[in-house]
């Protein structure tokens, strides 16, 4: 039955720091997985050594969430040569590939778990990972691999695999196919049946204690129905089920405590811890209590060994015998960390030397196994080896850095052994201090106890605040240089309480120290410009603390009076960011910077606008999304104190330089800075401008068709009528019988053809191409906009201007006349404040050419445009008034015009390219 095959990982072609290829040999939902380096060539490689020569029936590949691979492709390898070249592509068998989907779909939050079936017989796999797929996320175009299951059947060097079983022969005597409905689904029913249990997504959302519970759960189920126990069976199976629920519930606990742990959370770190204890104990507590748990289970649940699942019908596993643990395992930090190591695949057995024996966690003891010896086992069924920790490999003295929650409780008084003595290296580059301080103080700064580097940083301090004021100008000076010496040194020391005893005596120094021996300012100098910069590197350590407490410190010693006059912190902060600056370096010295700014100010203190534009336009090319919100952020406080200066140092407000969100951002906060609307909010006033004319212009459209529809029926009724009378009169022929009236006749032509709508003058010369020529060139009420070439109501014109013609963003509106005026113009006009101005829309119309106000409603429009005593900036006007009428003899157009009047709100007659469309009131007429 294929089951999971354990490996190691042979070889890898990179892979970035704390992502080896080696974690993918472990499975657990914590699990980071391999990781390409950085910007890497591809393909990339890597070889996996299965635990024997093996038949491959599953590959099981789970993708990281972003740095996808377009393509993986596989090979498979039977045996390596006595040199070790594995990678060898001759070696190398190709099986085929599988492509990756590039998540676009789920926005990179999700992982693709992709299952291969293949049939190869081979102990060495090689993966090649083609180039990526592009995404945000992925800035440094890797690839990785987050876990590998390789699910298959041990092979022996002959082929064995047409030699039919025991179990195969019962079954074809019996009639029982691979199909058999009523086997399928269990272990007996199909010979490559894959068992749940041995399926990467179980390990990788299961916690491994709980998971480890669940297999050997499983193999009692198997036993139990084996007996024929099948109410212990049924039992089994529902605890197996319910602990899957469990296992994932301690798995996610699990993943949140990591996150709250990388994110320096301890305190949540700790609930979660406590969380898993609380519910782990009552899940076993409850199997205790349904008696299905064994003596393991009786243990401490972290004491529980994690060993690999034993598959039906092989032999137990003999029970090896625990010698007891040597001294230095007896940590709590070893205890805890021994059933991980357990959990990892067989591969520790090859990496275990020989001359160093294993030692062996014994298995559950809930059955007495058989007394078979360990090399006839299958080799995934061997107990897990767990190497001992060889005392020449051990370190003098653990150093470990303590946490943010950790109280810092360094010795204070006396250490307990002597530091050792300094080598040669560290005489010749502390020979200057060894001078002045002795060599017994160095030589505790440079020990490997992390107490006695803070003990002699302490002591040191003591002595310099109780050096008598009648010392030596030449020895002060020398013990302070040979003090900073060593404050440098520990100022990049990893350990907390000695970074924090380093920075104690720097401020000594430069707030006691200094001032009581009434040194130079060259001294002040020489100590800022010796430390400064290292605690400018240390404010981008990976320990928030750390930079917490750095960056606080460089604040208080920036605003120390005789640092200050210095302007040495300033000119240090304002240089520019690196290209592979860290985050958290960038974002420290962002925060320090602003705080600076806002206490120090930009005048005579070292910083200056011209500096900080400088370093803020750099810092808005950062990788990081935090640096650059930060930088814009600084911009704009900048820009409401300095607006020109800041101005100099970005682009010009247009529309190339907005394509850029930060810079689009920063133009709309500058205008919010200046009580301006921003750009959105006047394209959002704009569009509700035009959307109102437009609903306006529609309303009034309506109420033409309404006047002309009347029109029509007054005019049919006035035509009935005349006819009736005429007939009426009309005397009858003597001597004859009058004859019968006749139907009254219908005109031929329409009497609203030959009619313009807008001024009311009717002509034979009317016809469609007529009125085209009549609105391009001679209707009164009509004039062209010289912007766009439009033909619009001179009623109307002003609004035209404003959200109508292809030059609208150029014109403004005056709050005094209300007319459209050119914006480069508008300041002037304003000022000038020369414009007549307008009175309400209900009390008086505004002419737009002659800028004066009368009387209101259409018909003033037509008297006014059209009147001789009119107005007398109507171009049109002026022309066409000596133009004899071109009306039939007998006809006039003074009875037909009344009600005529054209639309207002914005009609017109477009005409593109000069041309003119067939917008007109001819159509109106024909409904």
């Amino acid at each position: 039955m294929p089951h999971k095959i354990g490996f190691v990982v042979v070889s890898s072609s990179g892979h970035e720091d704390g992502f080896s290829a080696r974690e993918l040999m472990i499975h657990a939902p914590t699990i980071s997985g391999w990781r390409s380096p950085r910007f890497c060539q591809f393909p990339q490689e890597i070889v996996l050594q299965m635990v024997e020569r093996c038949r491959i029936r599953k590959l099981q590949l789970l993708a990281h969430q972003y740095m996808i691979a377009s393509k993986i492709e596989f090979y498979v390898s039977e045996s390596l040569p006595e040199y070790f070249v594995p990678y060898q592509a001759e070696r190398f068998r190709r099986l085929g590939y599988v492509s990756l989907c590039d998540n676009e779909k789920t926005g990179c939050k999700a992982r693709e778990l992709k299952s291969v079936y293949v049939d190869a017989v081979g102990q060495f796999l090689k993966l090649i990972f083609h180039q990526n797929h592009i995404n945000k996320y992925n800035v440094y175009n890797q690839v990785a691999l987050v876990a590998i299951n390789i699910i298959g059947d041990p092979a022996d060097f002959g082929d064995e695999s047409n030699i039919p079983s025991r179990e195969k022969l019962i079954d074809h005597y019996l009639g029982h196919t691979a199909e058999d409905p009523a086997l399928e689904g269990t272990c007996s029913g199909k010979s490559d049946y894959i068992s749940p249990l041995d399926d990467l997504a179980f390990d990788m959302y299961q916690d491994p204690e709980v998971a480890q519970i669940i297999r050997r759960l499983d193999e009692r189920k198997r036993e139990a129905v084996r007996q024929e126990r099948y109410d212990h069976a049924k039992k089994l199976k529902q605890a197996i089920a319910d602990l899957h629920k469990v296992g994932e519930r301690l798995g996610r606990y699990e993943v949140e405590k990591r996150c709250a742990v990388e994110k320096e959370d301890y305190d949540l770190a700790k609930e979660k811890k406590r969380q898993m204890e609380q519910y782990r104990l009552r899940v076993y507590q409850q199997l205790q209590l349904h008696d299905l748990a064994g003596a393991e289970l009786m243990r401490r649940p972290l004491d529980l060994p994690l060993q690999p699942l034993v598959r039906s019908g092989s032999p137990r596993h003999q029970q090896p015998v625990l010698p007891p643990p040597q001294p230095e395992e007896k940590g709590t930090e070893t205890q805890l960390a021994a059933p991980f190591l357990e959990e990892k695949p067989s591969s520790r057995l090859l990496e275990a030397s020989p001359q160093h024996p294993t030692v062996h966690r014994p298995p559950p003891a809930a059955d007495p196994p058989p007394k078979t010896h360990l090399e006839s086992l299958p080799y995934d069924e061997r107990p897990l080896p767990v190497t001992h920790k060889q005392p020449g490999g051990v370190a003098a003295e653990p150093e470990p850095e303590r946490s943010a929650m950790e109280p810092a409780e360094a010795p204070r008084g006396g250490v307990v052994g002597e530091p050792e003595p300094l080598t040669e290296k560290a005489l010749r580059e502390a020979s200057s201090a060894v001078d002045v301080l002795g060599e017994a103080l160095v030589a505790a700064a440079y020990s490997k106890t992390w107490s006695h580097r803070e003990e002699s940083l302490l002591a040191l301090s003591t002595q310099l605040a109780d050096l008598p004021l009648g010392t030596p100008k030449e020895a002060v000076k020398n013990a302070l240089r040979a003090a900073v010496f060593l404050v440098r040194r520990a100022a990049r020391d990893i350990v907390t309480p000695v970074f924090q005893a380093s920075l104690k005596l720097l401020k000594m120094i430069i707030t006691q120290y200094i001032p009581k021996h009434k040194l130079s300012k060259l001294e002040t100098a020489h100590c800022v410009e010796r430390t400064i910069p290292i605690l400018l590197t240390r404010t981008g350590d990976s320990s928030a603390r750390l930079r917490v407490i750095a960056s606080n410190f460089i604040q208080e010693v920036a605003l120390f009076k005789d640092v200050r006059s210095l302007q040495i912190i300033p000119s240090y902060l304002v240089q520019p960011l690196k290209a592979n600056c860290s985050a958290h370096l960038a974002m420290s010295q962002m925060s320090l910077l602003a705080r600076l700014l806002k206490d120090l100010g930009t005048e005579g203190t070292g910083f200056t606008v011209d500096s900080v534009m400088k370093f803020s336009v750099r810092a808005l090319e950062h990788r990081a999304r935090e640096v650059r919100e930060a930088a814009v952020r600084m911009i704009l406080d900048l820009y409401a104190q300095h607006r020109g200066p800041v101005l100099e140092h970005l682009p010009p407000d247009d529309s190339a330089a907005r394509r850029n969100v930060l810079y689009k951002t920063l133009f709309e906060g500058f205008a919010r800075i200046d009580g301006r609307p921003a750009d959105a909010q006047v394209r959002v006033q704009k569009r509700a401008a035009a959307d109102e004319a437009e609903e306006r212009k529609k309303e009034e459209m309506k109420a033409l068709h309404r006047q002309l529809a009347a029109l029509e029926g007054a005019q049919a009724e006035t035509q009935d009528k005349e006819n009736q009378a005429a007939e009426a009169r009309r005397p009858a022929p003597q001597g004859r019988e009058a004859a019968p009236p006749r139907a009254p006749e219908i005109p031929e032509n329409h009497d609203l053809d030959n009619l313009c709508i807008f001024c009311g003058e009717r002509s034979e010369a009317f016809t469609e191409e007529g009125l085209d020529l009549h609105y391009w060139k001679h209707c009164l009420m009509l004039t062209r906009c010289d912007h766009c070439r439009q033909v619009v109501e001179i009623s109307s014109l002003t609004e035209h201007l404003l959200t109508e013609c292809d030059r609208r963003d150029s014109f403004g509106k005056c709050y005094r006349c209300s007319e459209a005026v050119l914006k480069e113009e508008l300041p002037r006009h304003l000022k000038t404040k020369d414009c007549n101005p307008a009175k309400p829309e209900k009390l008086a119309n505004r002419c737009p050419l002659c800028h004066e106000n009368f009387s209101p409603g259409e018909e003033a429009w037509k008297a006014h445009l059209m009147g001789p005593a009119g107005c007398t900036l109507n171009l049109r006007r002026t022309h066409l008034l000596p133009r004899p009428p071109a009306l039939p003899p007998g006809k006039g157009p003074a009875t037909t015009t009344s009600g005529t009047s054209g639309p207002r709100g914005g009609s017109k007659i477009p005409t593109p390219k000069g041309g003119l469309s067939r917008r007109s009131g001819r159509t109106c007429t024909k409904r």
